[in-house]
């Protein structure tokens, strides 16, 4: 066998069938879209419509409320990310570890209300962090390699 002799299996790749290009080829006139209608047309078809029945996702009940306007948007880091840059030599543990050192080495992005840590991965140095906010592993985490994890104080309203 040589390479000029490899071919596909008969019947393995079927060509495109061209439509609308005359009565002898077998799909010409209506090109297999039978006689006028919405369906007839180019890129005519309503998604979700069911023959003047209530569509499905208009029968489900809504559920859930996701209040944008009020929401926080915080930058979370996972704490194996932060050991990889430690590793790397990008981030400095000797001071305490803010949202400011965390952009720096790339790690924050975004996050207009402050930097919330996460537990996924492992954290082998000693760090002091000081973020607006921490998952309790995360907490667990920084604690049990030495390091600390500085919270803003909660504010309860009282009524």
């Amino acid at each position: 066998m040589k390479l000029n002799d490899i071919r596909d299996n008969a019947g393995a790749r079927h060509r495109r069938m061209r439509v609308g290009r005359g009565i002898g080829s077998g799909k010409g006139k209506t090109a297999g879209r039978g006689q006028k209608g919405a369906k007839a047309r180019s890129g005519v078809s309503i998604a979700g419509f069911e023959g003047g029945q209530m569509p499905l996702h208009m029968r489900l009940p809504k559920r859930g409320f996701n209040n944008k306007k009020f929401a926080k948007d915080y930058a979370e880091v996972n704490l194996g990310a932060i050991q990889k840059m430690i590793d790397a030599g990008k981030l400095d543990v000797s001071g305490t570890v803010d949202h400011a050192a965390l952009k720096a080495a790339g790690l924050a992005r975004g996050g207009k209300d402050g930097v919330r840590l996460l537990g996924k991965g492992e954290l082998t140095a000693k760090v002091a962090f000081a973020v607006t906010g921490a998952s309790k592993g995360a907490i667990e985490a920084v604690e049990k390699a030495g390091g600390s994890v500085a919270l803003p104080a909660v504010e309860t309203a009282e009524a």
